[in-house]
C-alpha cells in the first residue's frame, strides 16, 4: 500500500481550489483533479466540459460503479505527494483516508465574491445571475450518496480557509497550512 502525502482540496465553487492546487505544485506535490476523469469521460462521449454535464456524469458514474469510483480511478495515477482537488463526495474522502496519509482542506469565500471569481474565469459555467448561481450550488448539496455531497464534504474537512481576501493573503493563509 502507497503511504504517500496527500492533500485533499474540497469547497464551494469559485472558492479558491484551482489557486491552491497551484500553490501546493509550486511548493513539490503532483496535483490532480477528480474532475479530470468526469472530462476525460465526458470527452469519450464527445460531450462539452460544461458544468452541467460534469455534475450529470459524475453522479451517473457514482451510481453505476461507487462514490469512491472518481478516486479510485485517480489512485493509480498518483506518485508521490499529491495534491487533489473537486473531492465532492464523502465516498471520496473515506477512499483516500483509507489508502494514504490524507489531510482534507476545505475553501470557501462568500457567495458573492465567488460568483464574481466565476464570471471573471470564463468557464462553461451555465449560470448568468447570483440566483442562477445559488440554485446550481444547491444541485451540489445533495444527500444521495452518490450524487456530489458538498456540505457533506466540508463537514469532514480536518481544515477550513475562508479566502475572502486578496491572492496574496490566500498564499499566505496556504502558506501557514503547510
Amino acid at each position: 500500500m502507497k503511504k504517500i502525502k496527500i492533500i485533499g482540496l474540497t469547497g464551494t465553487n469559485g472558492a479558491g481550489k484551482g489557486e491552491a492546487a497551484a500553490f501546493f505544485r509550486r511548493h513539490g506535490y503532483e496535483s490532480y483533479s477528480l474532475s479530470d476523469i468526469l472530462r476525460e469521460e465526458l470527452n469519450r462521449r464527445g460531450l462539452a466540459p460544461t458544468r452541467d454535464n460534469l455534475i450529470k456524469i459524475g453522479n451517473e458514474l457514482r451510481q453505476k460503479y461507487g462514490a469512491d469510483i472518481l478516486a479510485r480511478r485517480t489512485w493509480p495515477r498518483i506518485k508521490s505527494q499529491a495534491v487533489i482537488d473537486s473531492i465532492r463526495n464523502p465516498g471520496e474522502v473515506a477512499f483516500f483516508r483509507r489508502q494514504a496519509q490524507f489531510i482534507l482542506l476545505a475553501i470557501d469565500a462568500p457567495v458573492e465574491i465567488r460568483f464574481q471569481r466565476i464570471l471573471n474565469r470564463g468557464r462553461a459555467e451555465s449560470v448568468q445571475t447570483l440566483a442562477e448561481f445559488k440554485a446550481k450550488e444547491d444541485q451540489e448539496k445533495s444527500t444521495n450518496p452518490n450524487h456530489q455531497q458538498l456540505q457533506a464534504c466540508l463537514a469532514l474537512a480536518d481544515y477550513l480557509i475562508i479566502n475572502d481576501g486578496t491572492l496574496e493573503e490566500f498564499y499566505q493563509k496556504l502558506a501557514r497550512f503547510l
